[in-house]
Protein backbone atom coordinates (compact mmCIF):
# COMPACT_ATOMS: atom_id res chain seq x y z
CA UNK A 1 0.00 0.00 0.00
CA UNK A 2 1.70 3.63 -1.13
CA UNK A 3 1.08 6.21 1.43
CA UNK A 4 1.63 10.24 0.24
CA UNK A 5 4.42 11.20 2.06
CA UNK A 6 3.43 14.82 4.11
CA UNK A 7 4.16 17.99 2.88
CA UNK A 8 6.65 19.20 5.06
CA UNK A 9 7.94 23.00 5.13
CA UNK A 10 11.21 23.66 7.03
CA UNK A 11 11.45 27.58 6.77
CA UNK A 12 9.10 29.15 9.35
CA UNK A 13 6.37 30.61 7.22
CA UNK A 14 6.17 33.96 9.45
CA UNK A 15 9.73 34.50 8.27
CA UNK A 16 8.26 34.71 4.09
CA UNK A 17 6.00 37.77 5.35
CA UNK A 18 5.44 40.06 2.46
CA UNK A 19 2.91 42.55 4.26
CA UNK A 20 4.73 45.48 6.38
CA UNK A 21 0.93 44.96 8.70
CA UNK A 22 0.08 41.19 8.93
CA UNK A 23 -3.71 40.65 9.01
CA UNK A 24 -4.99 38.09 11.67
CA UNK A 25 -8.23 36.26 12.56
CA UNK A 26 -9.18 35.72 15.92
CA UNK A 27 -12.08 33.54 16.34
CA UNK A 28 -13.39 33.08 19.62
CA UNK A 29 -15.62 34.29 22.13
CA UNK A 30 -12.68 35.06 24.53
CA UNK A 31 -10.67 38.32 23.08
CA UNK A 32 -8.36 38.56 26.00
CA UNK A 33 -7.35 35.09 25.65
CA UNK A 34 -6.75 34.98 22.08
CA UNK A 35 -4.87 38.31 22.11
CA UNK A 36 -2.47 36.36 24.31
CA UNK A 37 -1.58 34.09 22.06
CA UNK A 38 0.06 37.01 19.85
CA UNK A 39 2.61 37.54 22.49
CA UNK A 40 6.22 36.57 20.49
CA UNK A 41 4.60 36.20 17.07
CA UNK A 42 7.23 37.26 14.27
CA UNK A 43 6.97 40.82 13.43
CA UNK A 44 8.64 42.36 10.66
CA UNK A 45 12.04 43.62 11.51
CA UNK A 46 12.22 46.55 9.80
CA UNK A 47 10.44 50.05 9.66
CA UNK A 48 6.92 50.44 11.80
CA UNK A 49 4.05 47.88 12.00
CA UNK A 50 0.83 46.95 13.03
CA UNK A 51 -1.41 43.99 13.06
CA UNK A 52 -4.67 44.40 11.29
CA UNK A 53 -6.55 42.23 13.57
CA UNK A 54 -10.12 40.71 12.98
CA UNK A 55 -12.56 38.94 15.34
CA UNK A 56 -15.18 36.43 14.59
CA UNK A 57 -17.55 34.43 16.99
CA UNK A 58 -16.64 30.86 17.53
CA UNK A 59 -20.10 30.11 15.24
CA UNK A 60 -19.08 32.10 12.38
CA UNK A 61 -17.82 29.98 9.19
CA UNK A 62 -14.69 30.50 7.59
CA UNK A 63 -16.64 29.85 4.69
CA UNK A 64 -16.87 33.70 3.09
CA UNK A 65 -12.82 34.54 3.63
CA UNK A 66 -10.62 34.24 0.66
CA UNK A 67 -7.60 32.23 0.24
CA UNK A 68 -4.28 33.35 1.99
CA UNK A 69 -6.24 36.19 3.28
CA UNK A 70 -4.75 35.90 6.85
CA UNK A 71 -1.05 35.92 7.90
CA UNK A 72 -2.23 33.98 11.08
CA UNK A 73 -5.06 32.52 12.56
CA UNK A 74 -6.19 31.98 15.89
CA UNK A 75 -9.47 29.86 16.50
CA UNK A 76 -10.85 28.04 19.78
CA UNK A 77 -11.39 24.30 18.88
CA UNK A 78 -14.44 23.95 17.21
CA UNK A 79 -17.06 21.09 18.07
CA UNK A 80 -17.45 17.68 16.86
CA UNK A 81 -19.37 18.05 14.08
CA UNK A 82 -17.59 21.54 13.28
CA UNK A 83 -13.87 19.97 13.34
CA UNK A 84 -13.30 19.29 9.51
CA UNK A 85 -15.38 22.66 8.07
CA UNK A 86 -13.05 24.48 10.29
CA UNK A 87 -9.78 22.59 9.44
CA UNK A 88 -10.55 22.98 5.70
CA UNK A 89 -11.39 26.62 5.80
CA UNK A 90 -8.33 27.11 8.28
CA UNK A 91 -5.75 25.70 5.80
CA UNK A 92 -7.02 27.59 3.51
CA UNK A 93 -7.81 30.95 4.74
CA UNK A 94 -4.57 31.68 6.54
CA UNK A 95 -0.37 30.99 5.93
CA UNK A 96 -0.18 29.88 9.53
CA UNK A 97 -3.19 28.83 12.20
CA UNK A 98 -3.78 27.76 15.23
CA UNK A 99 -6.47 25.71 17.19
CA UNK A 100 -6.61 26.52 20.59
CA UNK A 101 -8.91 24.92 23.76
CA UNK A 102 -9.14 28.19 25.52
Amino acid sequence: MNHPRPLVRLTPLAGQLSRRNPKILLGGSHQPTLLRYLDGWPRRQSGPHAFLIQFIDQQQSLEHFTNDQFDLAVVQAPSAERRDEVIRHLTRIARQGLITRS
